[in-house]
């Protein structure tokens, strides 16, 4: 019979919000906008450390980008611990349409959004990436988390594209359904991992925000 001890737990964070996320309409904030939170973010961040002060975290990750990491400086600082930069999980390279609303994009690369809202997940943002390309990159980073520390529970802070390609393949979805899946900034995923298979107990919580970006 299986103990606890051979199950591992990762708490799958989207980082606090930043004013690219806050700005209406926002604009799109990839991998090449490093900004750090907002005061809404840090408050976010806070929360999310609140939320996980009281529960074992034996390791803090994030991607290398400023937002990331400052949110997961929150989660590691009441367990003592310092937050490892992770590549491979960084926001998806969204290419010529960075710091561009959606609106702005639809007039200016009306054919390639039209692309992209019908085929995102294999058609790629404009001089960037695919959601395809971003799993491909970022899968294998998590799923060797898992396999390092098992038996352990870890926070890896991360991204929203990010987080869309990942909880869609555990959750067992068609990938064309990844930008249909809600990320909101500070929000929490609860993800167990045992015998090889990984499996989502909680998807987007935020029931510890006490203010909310949705974007």
């Amino acid at each position: 019979m299986k103990s606890a001890s051979d199950t591992t737990t990762l708490y799958l964070v989207r980082h606090g919000a930043t004013t690219a996320n806050e700005q209406v309409p926002y604009i799109l904030q990839g991998c090449s906008v490093d900004l750090p939170l907002s005061p809404t973010g840090r408050k976010q961040a806070e929360d999310v450390g609140h939320l996980l002060q009281g529960r074992r975290i034996d390791a803090v990750y994030a991607s290398r980008l400023l937002r990331a990491r400052e949110t997961a400086e929150q989660i590691a600082a009441p367990h003592s611990l310092s937050v490892e930069s992770l590549a491979g999980i960084e926001e998806c390279d969204v290419g010529l349409w960075e710091r561009l609303d959606w609106e702005s994009i639809r007039e200016k690369y009306p054919e390639e959004y039209r692309q992209f809202q019908q085929l995102p997940y294999e058609t790629p943002y404009l001089g960037g990436e695919s959601y395809r390309n971003v799993f491909e990159r970022a899968w294998p980073v998590l799923f060797g988390l898992l396999e390092r520390h098992r038996g352990e529970t870890i926070a890896v802070v991360s991204h929203n594209v990010v987080n869309r390609v990942i909880l869609t393949e555990l959750l067992g979805l068609d990938t064309s359904r990844a930008k249909e899946l809600r990320q909101a900034n500070g929000g929490v995923n609860v993800i167990q991992y045992r015998d090889g298979q990984a499996s989502l107990l909680a998807f987007n919580a935020l029931f510890h925000l006490r203010d909310l970006i949705a974007m």
